[in-house]
C-alpha cells in the first residue's frame, strides 16, 4: 500500500466519522422535535383546536420520518 493509498484510507475515515455525526446529530433534533410535538399535546390537552392537534400529530410524524431517515443514512454507511 503506497503513501497516496494510506493517505486516502484516512481521509475516507475522517470523512465517514464526520458524515455520521451530523446525522446523528440531526436524527438527535429530529427525536426531540417529535418527543417536543408529543409534550405540547400532553400539556395543551382540550385547549388545543382539533385543527392544532391534527397538525401536531402530522409533524410530530414528519419528524419522527426525518430522524429514521437519518438513522438509516448511518447504517447504510456503516454497513
Amino acid at each position: 500500500m503506497g503513501l497516496k493509498d494510506a493517505f486516502d484510507k484516512a481521509a475516507d475515515a475522517v470523512k465517514h466519522g464526520v458524515d455520521d455525526v451530523k446525522d446523528y446529530v440531526s436524527e438527535a433534533g429530529h427525536r426531540s422535535a417529535a418527543a417536543g410535538e408529543q409534550a405540547k399535546r400532553d400539556v395543551a390537552g382540550d385547549t388545543l383546536t382539533p385543527g392544532e392537534q391534527v397538525g401536531s400529530v402530522l409533524n410530530q410524524g414528519k419528524e419522527t420520518l426525518e430522524a429514521g431517515y437519518d438513522r438509516a443514512k448511518r447504517d447504510v454507511r456503516d454497513s
